[in-house]
């Protein structure tokens, strides 16, 4: 998983298979930073393949944490049969999905300028 910081925003490329092998490493990786005080974390979903239920979980508690202390994740990038798993889950009625980077940093800063 890699991860960089651009405008003080925190963006993680997720693994390309999110699922109960990988979920506990991500999850540690993004408890991680939350808990360094990141409270806008855009996660790229580009080179994603398949996302499970671990790895919807991991997402989810991310989420709760960050909403906790006035942060929240942003999704970007998911191919469409990435995408129609989170539809299917109702998980496009919990999260932000932006189909690039870019809009998803425009978004953070048209809510900051707010």
């Amino acid at each position: 998983m890699e991860t960089k910081t651009k405008d003080g925003v925190i963006i993680v490329t997720i693994v390309p298979r999110f699922d109960a092998y990988t979920a506990n490493d991500v999850e540690a990786a993004l408890k991680d930073l939350i808990a360094k005080g990141n409270r806008e974390i855009i996660c790229d979903f580009s080179k994603t393949e398949y996302v499970a239920s671990a790895g919807l979980r991991v997402l989810l508690s991310s989420a709760k944490s960050l909403k906790s202390v006035g942060g929240q994740i942003l999704l970007v990038s998911l191919k469409s049969y990435v995408l129609e798993t989170f539809e299917i889950s109702g998980f496009t009625q919990i999260f932000k999905i932006f189909d690039s980077e870019e809009e998803a940093m425009q978004s953070l800063k048209q809510a900051r300028a707010t």
